[in-house]
């Protein structure tokens, strides 16, 4: 879930702490990576996609309050600018976190997180569409090199083919797009508040969405299964510790650094995948799956130029 733009306000910093800033960086990507195998863990045990995001939401939240009644100053709570953007960042939270889960039920853990990776692709489609990016010819090579890895990794191209179904294919590339509506949102709303007051905002937004969605018998249910620590588990990594990792890590982190690190996720939600889950990948899955990570480091290092 590692994407990058320009850091929101008070989050540049250089020096000495670089090196620290880094570790931080992949800590939040590892725990990112983790969170996807845990979510296929409980997926595969029967429980809805909605319902697993709901408590890594959750869990999210009260580790987000918690920062922000440790460090209120400067919250912006107070700003109508950034109720509006972190409400839309909270939308695309709970989209992404929900079509993830739905594409690691259906599909793969490694094929769910690359597609999810995917997400600068939706940025500057959406960006070039609003000309709030200057289209170039690097960017839509990219672009079409992403659409080709996304092509040989979900095997779109062999009519029938049952390694990956549409449904993992679209949810994946859903759950990409959504995380381009967070990062909108989350940029825009950052001129106006702090980091944790946004995410506070957003990950209430998000339980509250997926309280509505979900299925209250199933959610209630979680509570009492053998399976509740893999839950807790889920929530403090996937939302809890590595959103304030990512946060603190960026602050003393070149983006273009972060971006690189940031194929920890990926890479490590695919071994999960691979190596505690049974999941296979073919060769030509590989190689799709290596021009998306590669492709999408390099456009994001050339926007942090």
């Amino acid at each position: 879930m590692v994407q990058h733009s320009s850091p929101p306000r008070g989050l540049r910093s250089a020096g000495s702490t670089a090196g620290l800033g880094t570790v931080f960086v992949v800590l939040a990507a590892l725990c990112w990576g983790l969170s996807g195998g845990i979510g296929g863990i409980l997926t595969a045990e029967g429980w809805s996609p909605v319902v697993v995001s709901f408590y890594r939401g959750a869990i999210g939240l009260l580790f987000v309050l918690l920062w922000l009644a440790l460090r209120p100053g400067g919250s912006g709570l107070a700003s109508s600018r950034l109720w509006f953007w972190s409400v839309i960042a909270g939308v695309g939270v709970a989209g992404n976190f929900s079509f993830y889960f739905l594409s690691i039920a259906e599909g793969s853990v490694a094929v769910a997180a690359t597609l999810m990776y995917s997400a600068p692709v939706f940025v500057y489609l959406v960006s070039f569409a609003f000309r709030l990016e200057k289209p170039t010819l690097f960017k839509w090579a990219a672009i079409a090199t992403v659409m080709l890895g996304v092509v040989l990794l979900t095997g779109i191209y062999e009519i029938g083919a049952g390694d990956v179904t549409p449904i993992a294919a679209g949810a994946g590339l859903l759950s990409g797009l959504s995380y381009a509506v967070f990062i909108f949102g989350f940029k825009y709303a950052a001129p106006h508040g702090s980091p944790q007051a946004i995410l506070a905002i957003a990950f209430a937004v998000l339980v509250g969405i997926l309280v509505w969605l979900g299925d209250a018998e199933q959610t209630v249910a979680a509570l009492g299964t053998p399976s509740w620590p893999l839950f807790v588990v889920l929530g403090v990594l996937g939302a809890g510790l590595s959103f304030i990792f990512y946060i603190v890590g960026l602050n003393r982190t070149a983006p273009a650094v972060a971006s690189i690190v940031a194929m920890v996720e990926p890479v490590s939600a695919s071994l999960f995948g691979v190596v505690v889950l049974n999941e296979s990948l073919t060769a030509v899955q590989i190689c799709g799956m290596g021009l998306i990570l590669v492709t999408v480091t390099a456009l994001s290092v050339y926007s942090s130029d």
